[in-house]
């Protein structure tokens, strides 16, 4: 982001200095000598603004992505959770206790993982799924194991969704494309303006330019989902872990977890 705010600002200075020094080379008024630059001007920057409206609506489609799965990730391990008390006490507290340890684990590791526009989860809520499905097991046979099954199935594939969407949709090549363009749509525009009583072009040349410059960074933004200032927040996976533990502690105040407040497995010595 701070390189094509840098990139802009270059074009703009470069463009001002066209103006002053290339523009009586190049721009002419005589109708024999053809299409001056201030005729080519326009279509550039139209252009410009298409691609760039272009990559921002494909950016936004995954960022829209990214949270409907991050929402249905959540609204699977709830409906795990609620399904648990289907089961015995044994079962059931385990169900339970492993779908507040998988929340944690989601909200706490895998999300700053997935900040970097890479893709890259993390291995923690893997060892509370595992767990999950080791103790469906018992439950065979039963009811609830169907429901279970079926939500954790769902769980996961709503996880590898939110993974795919966590990696950047605009490939870098295009990014740095998008960018030489705006700094050539800036420099040009800044030759073809009067280099005299030109105050008010000035201003709105700076305003141009501020504005395709926000519309690239909001791109670069919107395209990483889970980092930026534009970010999809674990809003809906921390009502689950609340709402998991509450139902784990009605059956038994003094539940303990097997995790940490960041979703790590806790080793407890035995006792004796």
């Amino acid at each position: 982001m701070a390189i094509a705010i840098v990139v802009a600002a270059l074009a703009l200075i470069a463009g001002l200095a066209a103006n002053r020094f290339l523009r009586p080379r190049l721009l002419t008024e005589d109708d024999d000598s053809g299409m001056a630059v201030k005729d080519l001007v326009a279509p550039l920057l139209t252009l410009t603004v298409l691609l760039l409206a272009f990559v921002l609506v494909t950016a936004n489609g995954s960022y829209g992505k990214a949270e409907v799965a991050s929402r249905g990730e959540a609204r699977a391990l709830d409906q795990i959770a609620e399904t648990a008390e289907y089961a015995q006490g044994k079962q059931r507290a385990a169900i339970q206790s492993d779908a507040v340890c998988y929340a944690r684990a989601v909200r706490v590791q895998e999300w700053p993982a997935m900040s970097d526009g890479n893709g890259d989860g993390s291995k923690g809520p893997s060892v509370w799924s595992t767990g999950m499905r080791h103790n469906f097991r018992p439950l065979e046979g039963e009811p609830a194991f169907g429901m279970l099954v079926s939500a954790d199935t769902k769980r996961s594939e709503e996880r590898s969704e939110r993974l795919t969407q966590a990696t950047a949709s605009i490939p870098s090549a295009i990014f740095w494309f998008l960018l030489a363009t705006l700094a050539l749509t800036v420099v040009s525009l800044g030759i073809c303006l009067p280099r005299k009583n030109n105050r008010g072009q000035l201003i709105a040349l700076t305003l141009i330019t501020a504005l395709l410059t926000a519309t690239l960074c909001i791109i670069r933004d919107v395209d990483r989902p889970f980092g930026g200032i534009v970010d999809v927040k674990p809003t809906a996976i921390a009502d689950v872990e609340k709402q998991a533990t509450r139902d784990l502690r009605a059956h038994d105040k003094n539940a303990e977890l097997p995790c940490d407040e960041d979703g790590k497995r806790i080793t407890r010595l035995a006792k004796g």
